[in-house]
């Protein structure tokens, strides 16, 4: 029964430092992100991996999400004979959760195992100890263009996958439901208010910050080896994706709690 205890206290006391650790982390990274020089060309590297190469996954995913939530929506309220709802479900829920989540969780897959995977290496290999040398800050140099990347690019590609899930949600709502495209689009338009689109940039502002914490976190504080770097990698995106859910559930209820 003492033994017991005692695992539970360790890993409470683990848990707790985890927290510390992550917490002075990011503080320092977000100072860094304030304070001059800036690496502008590094920026501008981490928002062109991160916006453009990640808006192909992006928008096939907030495609078919819309198009599959305009079926489901109508299968569902043919039921109650409130088929004309469905253009409305789909862009509250396209733009308020869908698209921030899904882009998050699909950016965090791809983005926050490469961020913790080069990063890693680079720890692995003494690159991150002979910038120190070299008298550059690692965190300035590696860690705060990347915050700030994710932070700015994923409300864009939000935007833009609000857009696609919309169009998908509309393409099957006209050509395989037979809605009139003028009166799809006048109850597109007529619920819709501007706060629901800034709540989803908001979200997507938070999940960037989130991935690329986490990313960079677990890439900075990686193990040795090939092994260290695969635990890295993997810690990354499942600690982004539960953060992300968990910070989406806050956020949600903040606005509307």
């Amino acid at each position: 029964m003492l033994n017991f205890i005692a695992n539970i206290g360790k890993a409470s006391l683990n848990f707790l430092a985890s927290i510390g650790r992550l917490t002075l982390f990011a503080a320092a990274a977000i100072r860094w992100t304030i304070f001059p020089p800036y690496y502008g060309k590094q920026l501008l590297r981490q928002m062109l991996d991160i916006g453009f190469f990640s808006l192909p996954v992006v928008g096939l995913t907030t495609l078919f999400s819309g198009m599959v939530l305009a079926l489901q929506s109508y299968t569902g309220f043919a039921r109650f004979s409130a088929e004309d709802t469905v253009a409305t479900v789909v862009v509250l829920s396209v733009t308020r959760e869908l698209g921030p989540v899904l882009a998050g969780l699909m950016v965090a897959g791809r983005i926050g195992a490469s961020m913790a995977a080069e990063i890693g290496t680079m720890r692995v290999t003494d690159q991150i100890d002979a910038l120190d040398t070299l008298s550059t800050r690692p965190m300035q140099y590696l860690v705060a263009p990347r915050l700030l990347a994710g932070t700015l690019c994923l409300p864009i590609l939000v935007l833009i996958g609000d857009i696609i899930g919309v169009l998908g949600g509309y393409l099957v709502g006209v050509y395989q439901l037979g809605f009139n495209p003028g009166i799809y689009l006048a109850r597109t338009m007529e619920f819709l208010e501007v706060s629901d689109v800034t709540l989803g940039l908001i979200k997507a502002a938070v999940f960037g910050f989130l991935i690329a914490l986490m990313g960079c976190y677990h890439g900075y504080n990686s193990g040795r080896g090939a092994e260290g770097v695969g635990h890295a990698t993997t810690n990354a995106v499942v600690s982004s994706s539960i953060l992300i859910l968990i910070s989406n559930y806050l956020v949600t209820a903040l606005f509307f709690g």
